[in-house]
C-alpha cells in the first residue's frame, strides 16, 4: 500500500504549467493513475483557475484547499481517483453534486459529453459558472438545489460523482442512475468516510469500498 504521506507537493518555482505537469507525472501516474483520458485532462485543467487568488500560490499543493463558504476544492490525487473509477469513453451523461469551485466539472467536461451539476450555495454556483465559462465549459448544465435529491428532471445519468460525504448512499442518486452506470460517492461520519463505488445492474445495486477520504458534508435531505 502507497504511504500518500509521503509524495511532494510540485516544487512552486515552476510555472503554473510546469507544476501541473509535475501533478500529472509525480502525484497521479507515479501513485496509480493511468487512464490516459484521465491523466490527459488533469493536464489540461488549470487548477490554479479554480482557486482563491490568495491561495492561488499553493494551487498544485498535494492536498485539499479552502474556497469560499467553508468548502474546499479536493487533492488533485482525489479528482482523478474519482473520476477514473467512473470509467468514462467520452459519451455518457455525467451527474456531479457539489459543484464547488467547478475544478471537478471541468475535469468531467472533457470526458463526458454532457456534465450536470448541482450546488445548494448560491454564491459558489455563480461564481463556478463564471470560472467554468473562461475555462470554455460549454457542455455543464448548472442547478441550485439540494444535491442529495439529485436532478431527475435529466434522469437517468450514466454516472455520478458526488463531492460531498452522505452518512448513507443517498437512494434518490441511485435511482438517477442508468442500468449499467456507476455512482461514487464519500460515505461515513463527518470526519472520515470511506470512497464507495456503486455499480447497478437492472434493480441491483452493488456497494464496494476503495479507499479512506475525508469530504465535507453533505447536506440535504438524504445527507446531513
Amino acid at each position: 500500500m502507497h504511504d500518500y504521506s509521503t509524495r511532494p507537493s510540485a516544487p512552486t518555482g515552476l510555472s503554473f504549467a510546469e507544476q501541473r505537469e509535475w501533478m500529472v507525472r509525480h502525484q497521479l501516474a507515479a501513485w496509480g493513475i493511468a487512464d490516459p483520458r484521465v491523466l490527459d485532462a488533469m493536464r489540461r485543467v488549470p487548477r490554479e483557475l479554480f482557486v482563491p487568488e490568495e491561495t492561488r500560490a499553493d494551487a498544485y499543493f498535494d492536498g485539499a484547499l479552502p474556497i469560499a463558504a467553508g468548502q474546499t476544492i479536493s487533492q488533485p490525487y482525489v479528482v482523478a481517483h474519482m473520476t477514473e473509477v467512473l470509467r468514462l469513453g467520452g459519451q455518457e451523461k455525467v451527474l456531479e453534486i457539489g459543484t464547488g469551485s467547478g475544478y471537478q466539472t471541468a475535469v468531467l467536461s472533457l470526458l463526458a459529453a454532457e456534465v450536470y451539476t448541482v450546488e445548494r450555495i448560491a454564491s459558489l454556483a455563480r461564481q463556478a459558472q463564471e470560472t467554468l465559462a473562461r475555462f470554455g465549459a460549454n457542455n455543464v448544465r448548472f442547478h441550485l438545489g439540494d444535491g442529495s435529491l439529485g436532478w431527475p428532471e435529466h434522469a437517468p445519468y450514466d454516472a455520478i460523482l458526488v463531492t460531498c460525504a452522505a452518512p448513507v448512499v443517498p437512494r434518490p442518486l441511485v435511482q438517477q442512475l442508468a442500468d449499467g452506470g456507476r455512482l461514487v460517492v464519500p460515505v461515513g461520519s463527518r470526519g472520515y468516510q470511506d470512497l464507495v463505488l456503486v455499480r447497478k445492474n437492472g434493480q441491483e445495486a452493488r456497494e464496494e469500498r476503495l479507499s479512506p477520504v475525508a469530504f465535507v458534508p453533505l447536506i440535504g435531505e438524504h445527507g446531513w
